[in-house]
């Protein structure tokens, strides 16, 4: 369907990835007259983006769009196992009567009606055993077909239309160039103009329009992650995300489908793994083979011989604040505006999240009119200070934990197995960090408080290990241990609190 040219709309949406769908939708439920602008609708075929936190989930019933998690052979998520080298330990989610209190599920004015925020029965996915269950789930699902179940809701949407093309420019008013009027788009046919009150940049990782808020507005790769799928892959914990420690960088597993496991290697380099002289496939089979659990090799093996590998890399981006009066009616929105590691799988909660926190912010209750470029600034600044409680946790734990599940020196090894000693106690020493890690409590300070904990636990055991004839090298030791903890931590949770 293509809108014809003389047509104004109040919103255009580049991108119908995750969030670009979830802001569409939401936008045209509240009256907005919506153009949503893609370069393919056919279903895409990536490594991440299969598993939602709960905090994504509760995000889609705020939305009214939970539907999309249905009828795709969803394998739902109940909270994770942790293998370190012989030792393991399942952590479950947060109870539902605690975060209930702390983090409700608030509906976008507008947007849930006719029992849309309500899971349907499917052939994986049962509403009583969710409703029933005494704690918050995540899910898991192959990314493809998700993504088409969100793009199918928008376009059944009444105010929003779509139109296929390659976004080449953003268009801004001849007479005052900070005014954004709207983008060109290269279809099949030809270029296109299209004019709109507010353009919503969603084009994902490789943003073509994020140096738009500045030129050096660009992410940072720290690492890469090889992904497989595997078939009929027996795991420790069924229902839960598995992380795999130990001297190789961490492996993350998780099912995605009755018969289909994704399994995610991280890779410790600034460059991607070669093919060549079978670097990838060695490593692959001498570093992470052997750590796996048991019952997990065989389908592993399988997917190794099979040579279907996909590399992707691990970006990260802060978030701009926005609202400048150089870039009226633009708005970055999703990877497009912010970026984190995917070891804790918190890209599409932040972004959902997003796009809750805008759809409420932006109802004509409060702004009538987006050509009101005053009011939208001031939204605007709004929505950058109020999404970095969650934000901020989301960001600064999945590179944190990076860094310490990949621990390639002494002081990070020293914290990685305080860090598993820790869960070990239990108590809120669990409860605390899946909260966080979950997106369901969203709290920056209480992230500040445990992951301290963590570091100076981690100080206590090492000292404990060592004994009384290691006091001294403990001791050099435990200030090694307390500065890799600052430098890993501090910086990233003032980039994405303060700077």
């Amino acid at each position: 369907m293509t809108a014809p040219l003389d047509v104004k709309y109040d919103v255009i949406v580049i991108g119908a990835g995750v969030v670009g769908p979830a802001i569409a939708t939401a936008l045209a439920r509240q009256g907005r007259k919506v153009l949503i602008v893609e370069r393919d609708w056919a279903k895409p075929d990536r490594i991440v983006g299969e598993l939602m936190q709960p905090a994504g989930v509760k995000a889609l019933r705020e939305l009214g769009m939970i539907s999309a998690i249905n009828n795709i052979e969803a394998f739902d998520c109940r909270g994770y196992y942790i293998k370190y080298f012989n030792k393991n330990i399942q952590i479950p989610y947060p109870l539902k009567e605690d975060t209930a209190r702390t983090n409700p599920v608030k509906p976008v004015a507008d947007c849930v009606r006719d029992g849309n925020d309500k899971l349907q029965e499917d052939s994986t996915l049962s509403p009583s055993e969710w409703d029933e269950d005494e704690r918050v789930r995540g899910v898991a699902f192959h990314h493809g077909d998700f993504l088409q179940n969100l793009r199918q809701i928008v376009k059944d949407e009444p105010n929003v239309e779509w139109v296929e093309g390659n976004v080449v420019k953003i268009l801004r008013d001849n007479f005052d160039s900070t005014i954004v009027t709207g983008v060109r788009v290269k279809e099949s046919v030809g270029s296109k103009d299209y004019h709109a009150k507010l353009t919503i940049c969603c084009d994902g990782i490789y943003s073509k329009f994020r140096k738009e808020l500045s030129s050096n507005n660009v992410p940072t790769i720290g690492s890469y992650f090889i992904g497989l799928y595997m078939t009929d892959c027996k795991l420790p914990a069924k229902h839960h995300g598995h992380v795999i420690l130990g001297d190789q960088a961490p492996v993350i597993v998780y099912q995605i489908s009755p018969t289909e496991t994704r399994i995610l290697c991280a890779y410790r380099s600034l460059k991607p793994p070669s093919r060549a002289n079978n670097e990838l496939y060695n490593y692959l089979k001498n570093e992470v083979l052997p750590v796996l659990p048991e019952e997990t090799k065989p389908a592993f093996e399988i997917a190794l011989e099979g040579g279907k590998y996909r590399v992707m890399p691990n970006q990260y981006l802060p978030a701009r604040r926005q609202g400048s009066s150089q870039h009226k009616g633009l708005v970055m929105l999703g990877d497009s505006l912010n970026m984190r590691h995917p070891l804790t799988g918190g890209g599409m909660t932040v972004g959902l999240n997003d796009a809750v926190l805008l759809a409420k912010l932006l109802h004509p209750a409060y702004i009538a009119d987006f050509e009101e470029y005053d009011e939208v600034s001031r939204i605007l600044k709004q929505f950058h200070r109020k999404r970095k409680n969650l934000d901020a946790v989301i960001n600064t734990l999945s590179v944190a934990l990076y860094s310490l599940f990949a621990a390639d020196k002494n002081s990070l090894k020293i914290l990685q197995r305080g860090c598993f000693q820790y869960f070990l106690l239990g108590g809120s020493c669990v409860t605390g960090p899946i909260g966080l890690l979950s997106g369901m409590l969203p709290f920056p300070m209480l992230l500040f408080n445990h992951f301290f904990s963590v570091a100076f636990y981690a100080i206590y055991c090492n000292f404990k290990d060592r004994g009384l004839a290691g006091f001294p090298i403990a001791l050099l030791e435990a200030f090694a241990v307390f500065f890799t903890a600052v430098i890993v931590f501090a910086p990233y949770l003032w980039l994405e609190l303060v700077a």
